[in-house]
């Protein structure tokens, strides 16, 4: 499945100047539409596709291991293995992929591809939280959104980063047991980026907690956000960010030179 960069819905306006919480959740409209989705269990199911991964098609017959399937008008036979289950549309754009009845490739993918195509990067699937990058900022992450999310259950919130950190969070303060948050994907996929956004949500809920100074609470976040060289240089952990550089991006070899001991002053 090839996911592109999505084009503005709202005309000339900026992202900037939506509603979060469209970011964040299904609206009304869309609740409505996807009830009235055209749907038979016992026909409609998912097989391949070379150019999306899976596409839509409406069982014809079966036949002891083969299935007759129509895609498009035309008929197509194939084996059952390839022939997956489609869920209702009451499970369109899911927040927890783990509350699908089908939990197969195919239903993974498109309810993926949904919210991401509605401007919804986050969802989550079981214990994880999947985000597909957008390659745009969209304004969630502003302050407003941190209050709302501090101090509720996961489930009581639509899926966001600042859900997983709060709920981490909020395990230490109760706790107090270590937490971690383990943040992974491709080169590229936006791991420095969401690090930084949980650094500004513990930086922002941190100040909170301190006298009301605007100006301190800015300082704050930005000396943390503004690590952002040192998380990089993490990224030489990536075998592809050693061997080789991209155009205009800066080398943090030397950071990686530092705790390795390469450098003769710094061995201890």
């Amino acid at each position: 499945m090839l996911l592109q960069a999505l084009p503005l819905p709202w005309g000339t306006k900026e992202l900037g100047q939506q509603d979060p919480w469209q970011f964040l959740k299904p609206t009304d409209k869309m609740r409505i539409e996807q009830q009235n989705i055209p749907f038979d269990g016992k026909k409609m199911c998912w097989v391949p596709c070379p150019k999306q991964g899976y596409q839509v098609a409406e069982i014809k017959e079966r036949a002891g291991d083969k299935i007759t399937v129509v895609v498009k008008g035309e008929d197509k036979v194939l084996k059952e293995a390839q022939v997956q289950q489609m869920n209702p549309p009451k499970y369109e754009k899911v927040e927890d992929m783990a509350h699908l009845t089908y939990l197969n490739d195919a239903s993974v993918l498109h309810n993926l591809r949904q919210r991401y195509h509605a401007w919804m990067i986050y969802t989550y699937s079981g214990l994880f939280c999947v985000v597909i990058n957008p390659y745009k900022r969209l304004p969630i992450y502003i302050e407003k959104v941190v209050q709302e999310y501090r101090g509720k259950r996961r489930p009581e919130m639509p899926p966001h980063l600042f859900s997983i950190a709060d709920n981490a969070y909020t395990e230490m303060l109760m706790n107090r047991e270590d937490q971690s948050m383990l943040i992974t994907g491709e080169s590229g996929a936006g791991k420095t980026e969401n690090t930084k956004k949980v650094i500004s949500y513990f930086a922002l809920v941190a100040a909170s907690g301190q006298k009301k100074d605007s100006d301190k609470q800015v300082s704050l976040e930005d000396q943390i956000v503004q690590a952002n060289p040192v998380l990089e240089s993490f990224d030489l952990l990536e075998k592809s960010r050693v061997v080789s550089q991209a155009p205009l991006e800066r080398s943090y070899h030397i950071f990686y030179q530092l705790p390795s001991g390469g450098i003769e002053k710094t061995k201890g």
